[in-house]
């Protein structure tokens, strides 16, 4: 009987990258690094881990008597040839499973947002329509059950998903709200379809919350309400949010989480026409668990 280290080193990562994707999803961190709709995807990841490592155990003890000859009389035995590029290998997979035990989740804040663009993300006509591209992107084929009712508010709580009519119905009914609450379930909803047609919302009244985004070329009134939109991961989180003005604005420091109650107008930045938020109440408040917003998927119907 014969124990191979290596073998058990390699079942042991195995059964580590099972353990740390179990582990997000039991403390529910996963949702800091991905979107929630995959998580069905992840779960399987950490199946399929594990189902490798109970494979893997096979090899790490053998019963086998005959001695293990070397390919050329006198010469080190291949497997020993590079086992200092196996520990290099063993280190960089290591690597991901130690950051993922016990370095921390960050969470994207202001300086990420800075270096994605900050404010200047408002001046971008294409960003409202951002949100829809990737709607858009997404859709499947589904049967046409739908169509003759109203939206379902349980697909926006339960898989935030609709079907393209009932996200046309929800748009169009907006306008008719004496107040526009952005919910993390709708907000991509909101955002999009007030940016594309501002003046159907030029002086409603908005309820919204997010974290304090500032520029050097505001003034010392103005401030962005921002949140981060993660489509698949927070590699390619985008920054959505609104300028506000209001006088108490310069007393807030960036990544102040606040939630406001506002007016909407309509101002210029850098050249560019936008919806400005004028704020009448607002209230500092404790970072949200899931900060990030993610889009709605649209199934189309025929």
């Amino acid at each position: 009987m014969k124990f191979h280290f290596q073998q058990a080193l390699k079942a042991l990562m195995l059964l580590a990258f099972s353990a740390m994707i179990a582990s997000l999803h039991w403390t529910g961190e996963l949702t800091k690094f991905i979107n929630p709709k995959y998580e069905s995807l992840s779960k399987t990841a950490a199946i399929l881990f594990f189902v490798l490592f109970l494979v893997q155990l096979t090899r790490v003890i053998s019963f086998s008597k005959s001695p293990h000859h070397c390919d050329h009389a006198g010469q080190a035995c291949c497997s020993h040839h590079h086992h200092g590029y196996s520990w290099i290998a063993y280190l960089i997979i290591m690597t991901p499973i130690l950051t993922g035990f016990f370095v921390p989740a960050k969470i994207l804040d202001a300086a990420i947002a800075d270096k994605k663009g900050g404010a200047f993300i408002l001046t971008q006509q294409s960003q409202s329509s951002k949100i829809e591209d990737y709607l858009t992107s997404n859709e499947t084929i589904d049967e046409n059950i739908y169509d003759e009712h109203e939206a379902d508010p349980r697909l926006l709580e339960e898989k935030q998903e609709m079907t393209k009519k009932q996200y046309e119905r929800l748009k169009q009914q907006l306008s008719q709200k004496p107040i526009l609450k952005m919910t993390d379930k709708d907000y991509t909803i909101y955002y999009e379809e007030i940016n594309q047609n501002l003046v159907n919302y030029l002086g409603k009244k908005i309820q919204l919350k997010g974290f304090v985004l500032k520029e050097e070329s505001f003034t010392e009134k103005q401030l962005v309400i921002s949140r981060f939109l993660i489509t698949h991961c927070v590699a390619d989180a985008s920054i959505v949010g609104f300028l506000t003005e209001f006088p108490e604005a310069p007393s807030l420091t960036e990544d102040t989480w606040i939630e406001v109650v506002g007016t909407i107008s309509q101002t210029t930045y850098e050249g560019t026409s936008l919806p400005v938020i004028h704020i009448e109440d607002w209230v500092t408040i404790e970072q949200p668990e899931s900060p990030y917003l993610y889009p709605i998927n649209i199934r189309m119907s025929f």
